[in-house]
This record gives C-alpha cells, structure tokens and sequence, in this order.
C-alpha cells in the first residue's frame, strides 16, 4: 500500500495538479488527494477545475498504482493544469462511519471473546454495515452497542494514523481484526494503524476522524443473520 497524500495530509481539500495521462472521461493526476477507496469503503468524489470549468469526480478507479479520477462527463477530455477539489462533506461522513466502525467493532471483539469482522461497507450517504462472526445471540446485546458507541462520540477521545513495522504488528494479537480483507504493508515494511485513544488499535489504509467528538450521532438500525456463523449489523448517521 502506498502512503496516499490524503493520509500524510488529511485537512488537504484542495491542491493544484497537473493531467498526466487522459482518456474520454477518466484522467490521471501528477497528485491526488482523493482517497481511492478500498476494504469496503467508498473512494472521495470532488471536483476538477480547469479553464473552461469545473467537473465533478464521481470516483476513483485503480489501475495497479495508476488512479483513474472518473469524470460525471463520460465524453470529456481535460488536459494540462488543474485544480482539485474534495468533498469535505461527503469526506466527514465517511470518515464518522469509518471511524465509529472503527469503535463498534472494538466493542464486538469484547463484548464476544475476538469476533472478527467478516465484511464491511462504508457508504458516502451516511450508512453503512459490518458483518461479524457470531453465531446464534441475542440480536438485543448487539443493538444495544449504540450507546457506548455515542459515549465514545461525546468524551471526545483523539483519533491518531501511525505506522508500525509489518512484522511486528504481525506478531502482536488484534491488529488485524477482519477475516476478508487487511491492508498491505508500505513498500518499506510498514503497517498504518488507528489508534482511537485508549479503546481501539488496529490496521487499517482508510480515512478517519482526528476526534470522535467530530461524528454525528450513531444508530444502529437492522440486524440481519447471514449464514450460521455471520450477523450483519446496519447503521447510520444521526441528525
């Protein structure tokens, strides 16, 4: 996994840029601080202004270590020098379901004895869900997680990226906490991890909060069983 500049940089919201490669509706960027998506999340979507306007950015599509910025214009070329624009609302709203699914599963994996996550999916419309490996329970013990999940959003608690040698974070237990998908070390051997002060630890290449105080409320709706061994819990943003 690279290092992405969203990660070196996460305020970043816009930075000039110039066209490297293009095709009818897609172009390559000399830097890009859009978070190409990955592990159940959504990419940033945003905007690309040039001369003759702006247009937006529908999402990412990574081609090896190539990012193909996907135009809402599938016809449009662009060239030469540009600005980029990201969306910090839609970033925010990812970034709160991120980073609370961050804290719920902190929560699942004591509440049930290391129940690893299965499946994820971090929408840009303010839902998402997780799927845990949990067999038959009370559906009542999961839904009730919400509010320490809120308590977590009220005391406020710093939200860190750091990176930590591959192997080592190898050999530590529950840095890596999903059964489908972990992300890649760097190419010199590190991990990224999210470390939410004093509650949670682990890998993790997607985008998050600085604070917890800075998400919305979080409500946890539906809870569906998927297969002997899965739950699959459904949940959202607050007003």
């Amino acid at each position: 996994m690279a290092v992405y500049l969203c990660h070196e940089q996460p305020d970043l919201y816009e930075h000039d840029a110039h066209v490297i490669d293009a095709r009818p509706g897609a172009v390559v960027l000399s830097r890009s601080a859009f978070h190409p998506g990955g592990g159940g999340q959504v990419s940033d979507i945003g905007t690309i202004e040039t001369a003759d306007g702006a247009i937006e950015v529908t999402h990412i599509e990574p081609d090896g270590d190539t990012w193909w910025h996907v135009l809402s214009d599938a016809d449009a070329t662009i060239e030469g020098d540009v600005h980029v624009a990201i969306d910090a609302d839609h970033r925010l709203r990812v970034a709160s379901l991120h980073t609370m699914s961050h804290v719920l599963n902190a929560l699942v994996f004591d509440e049930f004895e290391g129940s690893l996550v299965t499946g994820a999916q971090i929408n840009g419309d303010g839902t998402g869900r997780m799927d845990f490996d949990l067999s038959a329970i009370d559906n009542d013990r999961l839904r009730a997680l919400a509010e320490p999940v809120n308590d977590v959003i009220a005391r406020g608690l710093e939200v860190r990226a750091v990176y930590v040698d591959a192997d080592e974070a190898a050999a530590t237990p529950g840095l890596v906490r999903s059964m489908s998908v972990a992300p890649p070390p760097t190419p010199d051997g590190r991990l990224r991890l999210i470390d939410v002060d004093g509650l949670d630890r682990q890998a993790c290449g997607g985008t998050h909060l600085t604070n917890t105080g800075q998400s919305r409320r979080f409500e946890i709706g539906k809870i569906e069983n998927k297969g002997k061994h899965n739950r699959r819990v459904r949940f959202r943003l607050g007003d």
